[in-house]
């Protein structure tokens, strides 16, 4: 730098060098800030360093429009070269279309399901990478696949031609074969001949010397030779007749019964038959048929048998049956083999015959015997002759023999050639035939693939956009993009982008074998599963699961077991873990995200690599980067905001469980433990329909490829056909098998569906129960929680013989269970919520109502502007009535009413009209049309109807308030499981846990009970604690978690670290208090859906109220006074008391003007005294005792003078000497009781106690019209946002935020009038009156307010404009503006209101009107609008300030004295002399009787009755008149409390106590 320096003539010195280094590098620097527009980050950054906004060129980078999208999808496209050209355009048109489509569907998945899904322009690109890849990758395996069926075909036809070849070649063969036969043949003969010379020569010859022998021997042997032949026969007929003893009647039936008997059978029948031929006629037919006719008769024919004539046999039967004899399987050993008789049959005729043969030789050689000598010398001259003749023809024989040894040789050897060929053959055609029916399919298949790539651009397009646009949306929104907008688009391009009509993305992406891998490793079976498990194997994106219900991820985890590193961003080492499997290319899932990832994954996440691709940097760290490494991301929160640049670097899929997916695994659930039987075969059924779906697939390609790799003459391997073969086989084993399954499957489907119903409910109320976040959110369940109450439910419920019958109490037990589970954690205020949403969805699902009706129900859309024609009813009910009566069911709805008015009137106007007959036919309508009605009529009752709704459509149990006793739910808990008290005040839940640990022996002193109140510095001490509790088995309390926020997600990881492996007995009990607001809700959504939720609140209404008070006290404290009645009937009055104090606070101001903390310490405190006291004193010290009860006791928590008043008039009220009496009520119909037990007064309080009213309280029914009306619209208006959103596409016309602001904004200034100029309005004035003062005091309070209101209107307008920097308190106003509120700064220099923005901006232009009209002059108006003023006080001051100058009286001792008069505003014409009148007052509790001049009941449903012109003038104090007079507290509000104005004092008939308790009070503005 020196040289530099020097060189611009700068002094040589280290601060210059310094200054010029700085300065240079200012000059050369550039700084790119990259800030997401989304959320209020940018906003609040700007905020606080202005600088970002006033020292940088802002950019805003706007959304791409449809042109541009177009544009670089083309440029992109024109390097595509598997793209024909003249579709390039339509595919970009296609690509930006689908963009803008997503984002217009996004905007509209917000509205109706409240998530964000984001598109960016880096996702279109991404859309366009795939798509290049996809067409790619499909383009190859499309080629790859037809290549290996077309290779098989060209192997089959191959086979077929070689066939036809060889068929020839065979037929050659044959030809040869049968010439050479035919010489051989011919040789045979000549042999043959020749043989047979020599053989017949040489019988010849040795027959001639045999007779020679014989003739010599002959006469000697004669005798000899005939006795041994005889004897020869004798067995052969013995052996005939034991062949005919085997056979009997049966076993010959046996052998006719034969349809086609094997040929030694048949042979047998046929021999008999030749045998015995009658006459030897031999017949022709010997066949078996023959043969059964002639066994026709079984007795004759067996009868024939044993009478044969055996010694005369004729000679032609002997000859025909020479074959059958010579034939070597005509043995009865042989033949028994195949018939038992036909064995018998074979042995008579073999020995028959036998003896016939012995029989015959016999007399021959008799008759021989004498002509042997005599033929001995001629034997022995012929015997010398044939030998000479033997020798020449032995020679002969000899050549001839060669000869033919030769032939035969040639012959042999052609056979074997022919039978090789017709084997080949025979292969040939088992090949070909065996796969026809692939030839078929295959062709087919080629087909396909050829009709594909001519497709493919399109449909590759349609999935590209599927798998980079669809995962996040649910079922309804992919199908309306795929199927409603993207396909009827593609239809309506000029060039149109070839595509497969009804094209499923599924099945280019995946086939049967996968899906079934998928489902046997845990993959819900629902289309939705499936659709995210191709998104999951397909994107290129990294994909984040959104997965609540950790489905998934348990899928994720058996799918890819060892192989999957799973890790959690922040634990101990995770970067160590992904630095090793970058670099190894492994599979790594980072699970439970939270909605911000660490920044230092940026560049894993958008795959930014450096070096070509071989690094990555984790930090300041270079890590090598394996192309097959893989990441999924996986959070388990229910719907979370991921900002859009994470939406863009990866694919969400939203794996959240689905109705119908639910159902379907709750119906396995329960089939599982009522038929585990049935179960067990459906779950083997599936495993082994989708193991042989994946079976299938590997013999397909283990056949293609072994055909396809078979090369040279494979028609010649047998091992390749013979494999074929079995493969082919195997395959169609597998088929009938599928078939087979399919109908056991279809069998075991209908015994299960039985059981629907009660999956159909479980879903449904997981459903609801799982919506409840929306309405807090501390209200979140598992589906693992709810699966186990589930479970429970099923084991509870009472088992039946009767499926049906057994299956609706399945219902009742899961519907009861479950809406236990989640009521014992809701707030009282949500209870009734849960009830009715459950009711409404269980009559929906169960079409039971009218969706119409329900909507009505829920949105109350009442016809505006119509004027209500009946007094009792008012014109808001009036146009409810008006809009119900446009429905056909309530058709003349609104003429009945007008007709039978006084009915109508009596029945609206009763106490409780839920529990009256509807008049007329209107009775009979449904339950929901006559809730409808009650919507209308009488919107205050509506919590009493909706409750009578559900028990009429629910039962009973489902409306009783009783809570669950604290040790029925401990026994739900467990290691995993904590219990979560949500804290209410006034309510201490712990004391439970501490009775419960005493009971099961731990306590504080056992030190196996830990309690830790949290705050700072105490996690450690918690952390210490549950480590020690996990591994001994203790129990730990952490108390107020909601106190350390920033050590939730630590608490969330412990909790979840010892929710395995520890120890059974260890437990945790958590209490919080809940959030004030969503927005600050804090505590981990693990945490909470893991737990038992339990709320204590404080009970409602006086019936629970009352118990509770008493259940502080038990029949020993009953016991405990000496003086018992006195004791008792107190005590009782003080529990009914501290109920009545307890319960008021619901009336709100009216009730009490400020909310107090009463608590059961004070009512035992307030006992403990009343013992003391009446132990102590002789009589009952009523004022003493009501005077620490009520300013003590009580009273220590009271700071209004008026609530103290109330609380004194309470006691006065219910502790008097008359309650010793028995004359004392403490409420309309309620007596105090006398002496009884403890349980007598518990059994009275639910004997004689009135339903729940105000009058319990003293107060009016009209006290609770408006609190139940705001609970009642509360309670729709929550029920109505639970219901399923389904607001169409582009509705179009709505006006943004800014432009709504903007035109009120423009209203308002115009609107304003200008400030009151006080120096003008001084000028005009000659004295300065009391009344003069405060019309001054009154115009600078208005000048402060209107000159802010302009100021900040103004600013804010600039602001819009982006001519001044919006800052925090414009954009304030600008909210408050949008949500028509009124703004802090405004609120803070106007008076109290409790008015919307609108109604308050009206009052306040009539607020100027009235100070114009006053100031123009400074005369009194005739009559004085006191709700007008700033400062009411000032005023009524200022009569008193005025009469006391006229009469000269000292001001501390004037009062003011109020007179009602009979008259309207609009009778007075000038003010009165002194004092003035005053007018537009509201009475709030009572009413005032005009004619009669008091105070009276209110008449019902008239809430806050105008009030005529009031007389106020100042009197001295002394003179005053106070009997008769009720003070009456008059406020600037309904809210009371601090908007106190001054004290009126009313004349009333009846005690002023009735009124006080009554909260009776005037009102300025209502």
């Amino acid at each position: 730098m020196r040289s530099e320096v020097k060189g611009r003539g700068l002094v040589d010195s280290r601060e210059t060098c310094w200054n010029f280094f700085i300065e240079h590098v200012r000059r050369q620097l550039k700084v790119a800030l990259c800030f997401s527009p989304v959320g209020n980050k940018l906003r609040i950054r700007s905020r606080r360093f202005p600088a970002i906004v006033s020292c940088t060129a802002i950019d805003w980078f706007q959304e791409w429009p449809r042109e541009a999208l177009e544009s670089v999808s083309l440029r992109f496209l024109r390097e595509t070269e598997s793209v024909e050209d003249s579709v390039k355009d339509s595919i970009s048109k296609f690509m930006a279309y689908v963009h803008t489509s997503v984002n217009e569907i996004s905007r509209l998945y917000l509205s109706n399901e409240r998530r964000y899904n984001y598109t960016t322009p880096k996702s279109f690109l991404e859309q366009i990478k795939l798509y290049q890849n996809l067409l790619l990758k499909k383009g190859r395996d499309l080629k790859a696949k037809m290549e290996r069926l077309e290779n098989g075909l060209e192997k089959l036809n191959s086979t077929s031609a070689q066939v036809d070849e060889l068929k020839a070649k065979l037929a050659a063969q044959e030809v040869e074969l049968k010439q050479k036969n035919d010489d051989a043949d011919k040789l045979i003969q000549v042999v043959g001949v020749e043989t047979e010379k020599v053989s017949r020569e040489k019988a010849i010859a040795d027959e001639e010397e045999q007779k020679v022998a014989l003739i010599t021997q002959e006469v000697e042997q004669k005798q000899k030779d005939c006795e041994e032949d005889l004897a020869k026969a004798e067995p052969a007929l013995a052996a005939a007749q034991d062949a005919l003893n085997t056979l009997n009647k049966k076993n010959l039936t046996e052998l006719r019964s034969f349809g086609s008997p094997p040929s030694a059978v048949s042979n047998v029948t046929a021999a008999v038959m030749v045998l015995m031929a009658p006459g030897g006629k031999i017949p022709k037919d010997r066949s078996w048929k023959a043969a059964k006719v002639a066994m026709a008769r079984v007795d004759s024919f067996l009868d024939s048998l044993i009478k044969f004539d055996k010694e005369n046999i004729h000679e032609n039967c002997l000859k025909a049956l020479q074959p059958y004899l010579q034939d070597p399987k005509f043995k009865p050993e042989f033949v028994t083999t195949k018939s038992y008789a036909a064995a018998g049959l074979c042995s008579w005729v073999v020995n028959i015959v036998r003896f016939h043969e012995v029989y015959c030789d016999v007399e021959p050689k008799r008759q021989a015997l004498s002509k042997a000598n005599a033929e001995l010398a001629t034997a022995q001259d012929k015997l010398a002759s044939i030998k000479a003749k033997i020798a020449r023809l032995n020679e002969n024989l000899g050549k001839l023999t060669a000869k033919f040894e030769k032939a035969t040789s040639d012959k042999l050897k052609c056979q074997q050639e022919a039978e090789a060929t017709a084997c080949t053959i025979a292969l040939a055609n088992r090949l070909v035939g065996g796969l026809a029916s692939e030839n078929v399919r295959w062709a087919e298949a080629v087909k396909n693939f050829k009709q594909q790539q001519s497709t493919l651009c399109g449909d590759v397009l349609l999935i590209t956009a599927f798998v980079s646009y669809l995962g996040y949306f649910t079922k309804k929104y992919r199908l309306e993009l795929l199927d409603g907008i993207w396909k009827p688009y593609l239809h309506q391009l000029k060039v149109p982008i070839p595509v497969t009509p009804s094209l499923d993305p599924l099945t280019m992406l995946t086939d049967d074998a996968d899906v079934a891998a998928w489902q046997n490793e845990g993959l819900p079976a629902d289309r939705m599963s499936t659709e995210n498990a191709t998104i999951l194997t397909n994107c290129e994106r990294w994909p984040l699961m959104v997965d609540p219900q950790l489905q998934g991820i348990k899928w994720i985890k058996t799918k890819y077991g060892e192989d999957l590193r799973v890790i959690r961003i922040g634990q101990k080492g995770y970067l160590d873990t992904m630095e090793r499997a970058l670099a190894a290319g492994e599979l790594v899932l980072i699970e439970n995200l939270e909605e911000s990832v660490d920044p230092v994954l940026g560049p894993l996440l958008g795959r930014e690599t450096t070096k070509k691709g071989r690094y990555i940097k984790i930090g300041d760290k270079e890590c090598d980067f394996n192309p097959a490494f893989r990441l999924i991301l996986h959070t388990k929160l229910a719907n979370p905001h991921f900002q859009p640049e994470l939406q863009a670097q990866c694919t969400l899929i939203n794996f959240t469980v689905t109705r119908d997916g639910l159902e379907d695994q709750l119906l396995a659930a329960v089939v599982n433990m009522e038929r585990p039987d049935l179960e067990e075969l459906k779950s083997d059924l599936t495993k082994q329909q989708n193991g042989f779906k994946i079976t299938l697939k590997t013999l397909e390609d283990n056949l293609l490829s072994r055909l396809s790799s078979a090369s040279g003459n494979f028609l010649g391997d047998t091992a390749l056909v013979e494999n074929l073969e079995i493969t082919k086989q195997t395959a169609a084993e597998i088929e009938e098998k599928v078939q087979e399954s399919k109908v056991t499957e279809t069998k075991i489907n209908e015994a299960r569906e039985h059981y629907r119903p009660a999956a159909a409910r479980a879903s449904l109320l997981y459903f609801t129960m799982n919506n409840l976040h929306a309405i807090h959110p501390m209200y979140q369940f598992s589906l693992k929680a709810f699966s186990i109450v589930f479970q429970k439910a099923i084991e509870r419920a009472p088992p039946d013989e009767n499926l049906a019958v057994r299956v609706l109490k399945l219902i009742d037990s899961i519907t009861f269970s479950v809406f236990q589970y989640t009521t014992r954690g809701l707030f009282e205020c949500d209870k009734l919520t849960y009830t009715a949403q459950v009711t409404f969805q269980i009559l929906l699902m169960s079409k039971e109502i009218n969706t119409v009706e329900l909507d009505f129900l829920l949105r109350y859309p009442a016809q505006t502007r119509v004027t209500s024609p009946v007094e009792f009813l008012s014109d808001h009910s009036w146009g409810g009535i008006k809009a119900l009566s446009s429905m056909e069911e309530f058709r003349n709805l609104d003429r009945d009413i007008e007709g039978s008015a006084k009915r109508w009137k009596k029945f609206i106007e009763s106490q409780c009209p839920e529990k009256e007959k509807f008049p007329q036919e209107w009775k009979n309508k449904s339950a929901l049309q006559r809730l409808c009605i009650m919507r209308a009529i009488r919107p205050d009752r509506m919590t009493y109807a909706v409750r009578d709704f559900v028990e009429e459509n629910l039962g009973s149990k489902y409306v009783v308030g009783r809570s669950l006793d604290f040790a029925t739910t401990f026994e739900e808990s467990g290691p995993a499981t904590p219990m979560f008290f949500i804290l209410s005040p006034g309510v201490d839940p712990l004391k439970d846990v501490e009775k419960q640990g005493k009971k099961l022996g731990y306590t504080f002193n056992n030190r196996n009970l830990h309690n830790v109140s949290l705050g700072q510095g105490q996690e450690v001490v918690a952390e210490q604690a549950l480590d020690l509790a996990a591994k001994e088995g203790h129990w730990v309390i952490l108390q107020n978690i909601h106190l350390v926020a920033k050590w939730l997600s630590s608490l969330e990881k412990k909790l979840e670290q010892h929710s395995e492996g520890s120890h059974r007995d260890f437990r945790v009990f958590i209490s919080a208090e809940p959030a004030p607001s969503p927005d600050s809700h804090i505590i981990p959504q693990g945490i909470l859906e893991n737990s038992i939720k339990i709320t204590n609140e404080a009970p409602t209404g006086m019936h629970a109220n009352l118990h509770k008070a008493l259940d502080n006290f038990n029949q020993d404290t009953l016991e405990v006074c000496t003086r018992e009645n006195e004791f008792k009937s107190i005590l009782f009055a003080l529990c009914y008391f501290h109920a009545v104090v307890a319960e008021r606070r619901k009336f709100g101001p009216q009730g009490w003007n400020r909310s107090y903390p009463f608590n059961t310490g004070d009512l035992t405190i307030s006992v403990n005294v009343l013992y003391n006291y009446l132990e102590a004193s002789s009589k009952v010290p009523y004022d003493d005792l009501r005077y620490l009860f009520g300013e003590i006791m009580y009273g220590g928590h009271i700071t209004d003078d008026w609530d103290r008043r109330l609380c004194k008039s309470y006691l006065e009220e219910f502790i008097k000497p008359e309650m010793l009496e028995g004359e004392l009520l403490l409420a309309p119909g309620f007596p105090l009781p006398g002496n009884m037990d403890y349980n007598g007064y518990h059994q009275y309080i639910d004997d004689a106690l009135p339903l729940e009213s105000p009058y319990l309280y003293g107060l009016h029914p009209n006290a609770e019209i408006g609190f139940l009306t705001q609970t009642s619209e509360k309670l729709f208006r929550v029920v109505l946002e639970m219901q399923p959103r389904d607001t169409s596409v582009g509705e179009g016309g709505v006006v943004t935020r800014e432009e709504t602001v903007k035109a009120l904004l423009e209203e308002m200034l115009e609107k304003l009038m200008d400030e009151f100029n006080i120096a003008e309005l001084m000028a005009k004035v000659e004295e300065r009156t009391p009344y003069v003062v405060v019309a001054f005091q009154e115009c600078e309070r208005m000048n402060i307010l209107t000159s802010e209101i302009k100021s900040s209107l103004k600013e804010l307008d600039l602001g819009l404009k982006g001519e001044l920097t919006m800052t925090s308190d414009m954009e304030n106003l600008q909210n408050a503006l949008f949500l028509d509120t009124v703004p802090e700064s405004w609120i803070k220099r106007a008076y109290p209101s409790t008015a919307s923005l609108g109604t308050w901006f009206a009052d306040l232009l009539t607020r100027i009107k009235e100070l114009e009209a006053w100031t123009g002059d400074f005369s009194l108006p005739s009559t004085v609008w006191l709700a007008g003023f700033f400062n009411p006080q000032s005023f009524l001051t200022a009569i008193m300030q005025s009469t006391a100058r006229k009469y000269e009286w000292p001001l501390d001792k004037m009062t003011l004295q109020c007179d009602v008069t009979k008259k309207n505003r609009e009778d007075f014409a000038s003010p009165p002399r002194e004092g003035a009148y005053v007018h537009s007052l509201f009475m709030e509790g009572a009413r005032w009787d005009t004619q009669t001049g008091i105070i009276t009941d209110a008449r019902l449903k008239e809430l806050t009755p105008a009030m005529p012109v009031i007389f106020i003038k100042a009197i001295p104090a002394d003179k005053q008149d106070i009997r008769s007079m009720y003070p009456c507290p008059v406020y600037k509000t309904r809210q009371r409390g601090p908007t106190y104005v001054w004290t009126f004092n009313l004349k009333t008939r009846e005690s002023p106590s009735k009124w006080v308790l009554a909260g009776v009070a005037l009102l300025l503005q209502i």
